[in-house]
């Protein structure tokens, strides 16, 4: 039997909103484990929660690059918000972002990059702004799109400057180029900030979130006390919704509030290839106490 810790109750309870005792008899039922205690508590109807959000527990900027049918996105680290409005910060981001566009996804191959006009690598001019600004930071991830002959496009929500703020998301579109499909990613990019999909198409949901939501939408059905060909009904509407909370092209969308995303992007004659969106510090745990350490170790310093 798992040890039920109070910060293992208070950390369930901040998830799902649930009492305490409820979080506390969720977690016994699932021997500690906290996504097995969410699905428990949904079961008995005592949590909406469908997953577990990101918490943020990291400052600095996420920046974005656009090149004619590519776009690049980098995640830069720091300890305290007051880095994130540093000019020098500032033009890392942006510069990093830039030499994103040739290095691609490799974040090993970004750091080992030619930082412009130091004669110094990406990697070796963070350990130079450790030193200059006082914090440590990191290149934690990046993301790269692009299409050939069609848009690619970015959004920034709560810009700071220009293409640098806190959540950011990429889109690629197939399509004839112009600017009718340049503001379509746009606005793609604005609804992914808002809606938070974690799937393109239906097809690319993952089968074991998919098994999980329809373990719990069946028991949560059987609850009701139904025949089982009423549930099995039931299950199949519920499933629906899920897809509409989950996957992008099924989402409604939040320019019209009534239209599917994927009515709108054929009625343009396009195609969505691809998107990806970063929210600041997203997953990386509070409890991660010597952060400075960690982002330091990641830095080389």
């Amino acid at each position: 039997m798992a040890e039920i810790t109070a910060a293992l109750v208070k950390d369930l309870r901040e998830t799902t909103g649930a009492g305490m005792m409820d979080c506390k008899k969720a977690l016994v039922e699932s021997d500690g484990d906290i996504q097995g205690a969410i699905d428990w508590l949904r079961k008995k109807g005592l949590s909406a929660a469908a997953k577990k959000s990101g918490r943020v527990a990291s400052e600095g900027l996420v920046g974005v690059a656009l090149a004619p049918g590519k776009v690049a996105m980098v995640e830069i680290n720091a300890e305290t918000d007051f880095v994130a409005r540093n000019e020098a910060f500032q033009v890392f981001v942006e510069t990093v972002a830039k030499l994103a566009l040739e290095t691609g996804e490799d974040v090993e191959a970004l750091k080992a990059a030619a930082y412009p006009g130091t004669g110094r690598t990406v990697a070796e001019e963070i350990v130079h702004l450790v030193a200059t600004i006082g914090e440590n930071m990191t290149v934690r991830r990046v993301a790269v799109i692009e299409v050939p002959g069609g848009v690619a496009a970015a959004y920034i929500h709560g810009a700071l400057k220009p293409g640098l703020g806190k959540i950011g998301v990429i889109v690629g579109l197939e399509g004839a180029a112009g600017e009718a499909i340049e503001t379509l990613g746009r606005q793609i990019g604005m609804h992914v900030a808002a809606t938070r999909p974690d799937a393109l198409s239906i097809a690319e949901v993952d089968p074991a979130t998919l098994e999980r939501e329809k373990n719990v939408l069946s028991d949560q059905a059987r609850a009701s006390g139904k025949p089982e060909a009423i549930i099995e009904k039931m299950v199949e509407g519920r499933v629906k919704k899920f897809y509409e909370d989950v996957v992008l092209l099924e989402q409604i969308w939040v320019h019209d509030g009534e239209s599917k995303v994927k009515a709108v992007v054929e009625k343009a004659g396009a195609k969505i290839t691809r998107f990806v969106r970063f929210h600041l510090g997203e997953g990386i745990e509070k409890e991660a106490t010597d952060f400075a350490a960690e982002v330091a170790a990641a830095a080389g310093v």
